[in-house]
């Protein structure tokens, strides 16, 4: 038996990752409180509020993930997965506009899903190696899709992949700003930049109705007050 075999087989570890059973349990822990504290609070939270939410000290957290750029990398590895899934299954469709659109909706329902993601998408995280290369794998792929959608004749000529991070960086402020008093305000952004991305006569989803006055202010309120939100 080889020694790292047998390190794979001491009693109290776990298989994949060779941790004591306890310390895997420490970092699911911290995993699961992160991704809770990410998605609905947003990357801003403290590394200090991730171990209470987890129940563990500031130490065990650290041995886990040394930086907040680790846990990052470990919370949203499979968002990342999926974004770039998005952009692949947008190439395969074999309606390049509507595979554009369809892209651009499900980034930004995306954005919406996760306050956590919505920032991740509009940030770099350059310590985070796995993070970063699904990102450059979804971009190049990006690129593609414009290439195929303009040709179509729907997407502007005038449409640059720089557009993307603008529209990403405005539907994550949407989304932080209104939070539970408009959830769906962003899909009203998104349809109004997919119009003004479009070729007179591209086909277009319907406009989304507008977020009712009251829901409006409600998000204003919270804006101001966020202790109210």
């Amino acid at each position: 038996m080889t020694p790292a075999a047998a390190s794979n087989d001491t009693p109290g570890r776990t298989p994949d990752t060779g941790l004591r059973a306890d310390a895997e349990r420490n970092r699911d822990r911290v995993l699961a409180a992160a991704r809770h504290l990410f998605a609905t609070e947003g990357l801003g939270v403290s590394m200090a509020s991730v171990a209470r939410e987890a129940g563990v000290g500031k130490a065990t957290l650290s041995r886990r993930f040394a930086t907040r750029e680790e846990l990052v990398n470990a919370v949203f590895a499979d968002r990342m997965d999926a974004y770039a899934s998005a952009v692949t299954d947008a190439l395969a469709d074999p309606d390049p506009w509507h595979g554009f659109t369809g892209y651009i909706h499900a980034v930004c329902a995306m954005q919406a899903a996760d306050r956590g993601f919505a920032d991740v998408l509009t940030m770099t995280f350059p310590a985070a190696k796995a993070l970063e290369a699904r990102r450059a794998e979804a971009y190049y792929a990006f690129l593609d899709l414009i290439a195929r959608a303009k040709a179509t004749g729907h997407l502007r000529e005038d449409f640059d992949d720089r557009d993307m991070p603008i529209l990403l960086i405005a539907n994550a402020g949407v989304i932080n700003a209104t939070g539970d008093a408009a959830p769906d305000a962003w899909r009203r952004l998104v349809a109004h930049m997919l119009r003004s991305f479009a070729t007179p006569g591209a086909p277009l989803p319907p406009l989304p109705d507008a977020p009712a006055p009251t829901a409006l202010y409600r998000a204003m309120v919270r804006i101001t007050h966020p202790s109210a939100g």
